[in-house]
């Protein structure tokens, strides 16, 4: 299988210690490891280096001295962030060439896996049906009602698959209310959209090719290019023209082939916002709830998370729900609960052409 791993995020919801130029998953945010490197310890043993694509941001090429043997994998750089639609299609198109019916498992660079083991059979799992043709995606199976997700409902399982549970997938939910995440998470037939696919480099340019012809003959035109001395003027044109669009959109919820997903039990968490770090880091709360780390005083206090980045203290009293994430620049001060909003933020900061973005 080839395993392609979608690295060219801005990574804003973790700002400010995660910026345009030092997007998150090239940062540590859950152990001394960058996400990243993370991600790539946890698929070696499913792929040799050379059957690793990694997708980056051509701004980020110097990030790549803390990868692993890149000399030996394909190292894609695109010009502009276009989401995971242009992303996967351009390493489809690298891939075609190679074997057009080699299994190739998408996943970002940036999320957390608690069992590996488990982890490495599910891939593995998803990449023997795109084998056989279907559009396979993973989704985790929910153990709360989460709003930040976008969810799938199950439909029939799949026979004669082998071993595994395999459902057919009856649709796709965008991030619903609470209310709503309550009833998918008691129906049962619903799963967490953890943006984790395996497909053939035939398949998934087919059905870009029927679905997002646009998109298509952008690709078709840097296919042409890959071995000539244009490839970086044709790539940069081309991705001028392509909207921005999910591979989930444009599409997994609209195909009419096979699509079908297989459940995830293996501890995940797309370390979304500061509140989902906070929950993941709950081994090494206090006996108040805080997650404190760096040069911090905190005094009566609860369910906070203090974080100072920088060389001066960081003191709180009396707070309860607060976030405070201290960097040598710049300091975010929010309620915890909101951390999911931290793109309003930045939003703003982008307005104002802030120099710490």
């Amino acid at each position: 299988m080839f395993i392609v791993v979608m690295a060219g995020g801005s990574g804003t919801r973790f700002w400010p210690e995660s910026r345009k130029t030092r997007p998150k998953q090239f940062i540590p945010i859950i152990s001394e490891r960058t996400m990243i490197q993370e991600t790539l310890e946890r698929t070696a043993n499913l792929a040799d280096p050379a059957r690793h694509v990694i997708v980056i941001h051509e701004s980020h090429r110097p990030f790549l001295n803390q990868l692993p043997e890149t000399s030996k994998m394909l190292i894609l750089e695109e010009p502009l962030g276009r989401n995971t639609a242009p992303c996967i299609g351009l390493a489809a198109v690298h891939l075609v060439s190679r074997n057009p019916d080699e299994p190739m498992v998408v996943l970002p660079a940036d999320h957390f896996i608690g069992n590996v083991a488990e982890f490495g059979k599910v891939l593995t799992g998803a990449a023997a049906l795109a084998e056989k043709g279907h559009l396979v995606t993973v989704g985790i199976p929910p153990t709360s009602p989460e709003t930040g997700y976008g969810y799938i409902q199950k439909g029939e399982p799949l026979t004669g698959e082998g071993g595994g549970e395999v459902f057919k997938v009856r649709r796709f939910v965008e991030k619903p209310n609470r209310e709503k995440a309550l009833e998918y998470l008691r129906s049962g037939e619903y799963l967490w959209n953890a943006g984790i696919f395996s497909f053939t480099p035939k398949v998934i340019l087919e059905e870009i090719r029927n679905l997002l012809p646009d998109l298509h003959a952008s690709l078709s035109a840097v296919a042409d290019a890959v071995h000539s001395s244009r490839y970086p003027a044709i790539l940069a044109e081309e991705y001028r023209k392509v909207k921005s669009l999910s591979i989930d959109y444009g599409v997994m919820e609209k195909t009419q082939r096979s699509l079908v997903t297989v459940p995830g039990h293996f501890g995940w968490s797309d370390v979304g916002s500061w509140k989902a770090l906070y929950e993941l880091r709950e081994s090494e709360h206090c006996a108040e709830g805080n997650l404190a780390e760096g040069e911090t005083l905190v005094v009566d206090t609860r369910g906070s998370c203090i974080l100072s980045r920088g060389k001066r203290l960081v003191a709180v009293l009396g707070m309860e729900s607060l976030l405070v994430v201290d960097t040598e620049d710049a300091v975010l001060v929010a309620n915890l609960e909101q951390s999911q909003n931290l793109r309003k933020l930045v939003e703003e900061l982008e307005k104002k052409n802030n120099r710490c973005l």
